[in-house]
């Protein structure tokens, strides 16, 4: 009688053990669209498989609640979001404040929107690759994450509306474009450039929030300070005019143009097999490290217009100097190198592994260096258009992002 108990209590643990095998072989290899890089990129990792989902564990509490929302909103991979709203406040030559705070906001609201609708989108898929996501498993409700989706969505566009109308609209066209890619986009060719517009969207809901909030400070204080002919502060403005929104595009565009790499290369982690698309996104990263680098020093090196008035301008019968400003390394140039430094090191040693062999694991090692390398690029972006606090301030989340990565999974 023992030994039929015995055989009993091992044939229970089989399912129980293919259930595991399974949730495990779904996580590593599951559908790379959607999953690893969910509007603006999440990162790669495993969690644990989570009990049967047609019984709910009898233990479960408010923590394992609590747990599956962060689960489910991916908490870890929050710290990738706020770079951009800074990094497009730096493009347009404004300090961090109100509007950009309130894009900061905006952003991480419609970034967990993303990330909730893509599970609702994926929850049939999920039932059979990764039955231990927070839906599938039971842990979370359909219903219940369709409608953090909205809520969150209505939350973000609410927030951008605070800091203006311009505001409002790229927070629309970035709402539009995360609700695209997870219900239909994701699964077409055009996936890459979706989530490119999105974070390339983000960056510039930042730098129309900061500039609209800017505008109104400076209005306030004209109103009040009414102009002094010949005032140092009125030369000061004369030489650094106020910059408007476009001025962010091409901070965006390198961003976008690394998100499109990064998920050209998730395309294939399930599969693996490509060597070619690692290898153009590893060509394509040196450029952008090259591009961020140069057009840095460039910009700090580019002597006053002649005529544009204040400092550097030449008077009557006078002859401006014509010989070539020298190159001297400055605290802010010495931050942007290391900044691109890291953003290259993170991002092309595993391209690089991915294109001498380009199997599953390896591919998915290059979709995680490349969405930690945001965080650097961020940085440097920032730390480029002259804002080096921005820059350092970005970098400061990196352990943060780091930390609580080993606790909750980013994917």
């Amino acid at each position: 009688m023992r030994w039929r108990l015995r055989a009993l209590s091992a044939l229970g643990a089989i399912p129980a053990g293919l259930r595991a095998a399974s949730g495990a072989g779904g996580q590593a290899g599951g559908h790379a669209g959607g999953r690893a890089l969910q509007d603006g990129l999440s990162g790669t990792g495993g969690t644990a498989p989570a009990p049967d989902r047609h019984r709910p564990s009898p233990g479960r509490g408010r923590g394992d609640t609590v747990r599956a929302w962060t689960e489910l909103f991916r908490v870890s991979a929050l710290f990738s979001v706020p770079g951009d709203a800074l990094a497009g406040a730096a493009a347009v030559g404004r300090s961090p404040g109100r509007g950009t705070a309130l894009a900061i906001g905006a952003s991480l609201c419609l970034y967990e929107a993303g990330m909730a609708l893509n599970d609702w989108a994926d929850r049939e898929e999920d039932a059979v690759d990764r039955p231990h996501r927070p839906i599938p498993s039971g842990r979370i409700s359909p219903p219940a994450a369709l409608g953090a989706a909205g809520l969150l969505t209505a939350a973000g566009l609410a927030l951008a509306a605070r800091a203006g109308r311009p505001a409002l609209a790229v927070a629309t066209g970035l709402a539009a474009t995360v609700w695209a890619y997870d219900l239909h986009l994701k699964h077409t060719k055009a996936g890459p450039a979706a989530m490119a517009a999105a974070r390339s969207l983000d960056l510039l809901l930042g730098a129309t929030a900061s500039v609209a909030a800017g505008a109104r400070g400076g209005a306030a204080a004209r109103r009040s300070a009414p102009v002094v002919p010949g005032a140092a502060d009125n030369v000061a403005a004369m030489a650094h005019p106020a910059r408007g929104p476009l001025t962010a595009l091409p901070a965006a565009l390198v961003l976008g143009a690394h998100t499109y790499g990064v998920t050209a290369v998730s395309r294939h982690e399930a599969q693996g097999g490509s060597t070619a698309v690692p290898l153009a996104v590893l060509a394509t990263t040196a450029g952008l490290g090259a591009a961020v680098l140069t057009a840095g020093r460039a910009a700090r090196t580019r002597g006053p217009e002649p005529g544009a008035g204040g400092l550097g301008a030449t008077g009557p019968g006078e002859h401006r100097a014509t010989r070539p400003h020298r190159l001297t390394l400055t605290p802010t140039d010495l931050l942007l190198t290391a900044f691109t430094g890291a953003y290259l090191r993170t991002a092309a040693p595993p391209l690089l592994h991915a294109a001498l062999n380009p199997s599953p694991p390896l591919t998915q090692r290059a979709v995680g260096g490349g969405i930690r390398a945001m965080i650097p690029l961020q940085a440097a972006l920032a730390t480029r258009a002259g804002a080096p606090g921005s820059g350092l301030a970005v970098m400061a989340l990196v352990p943060l992002a780091r930390s609580l990565a080993r606790k909750v999974s980013p994917t």
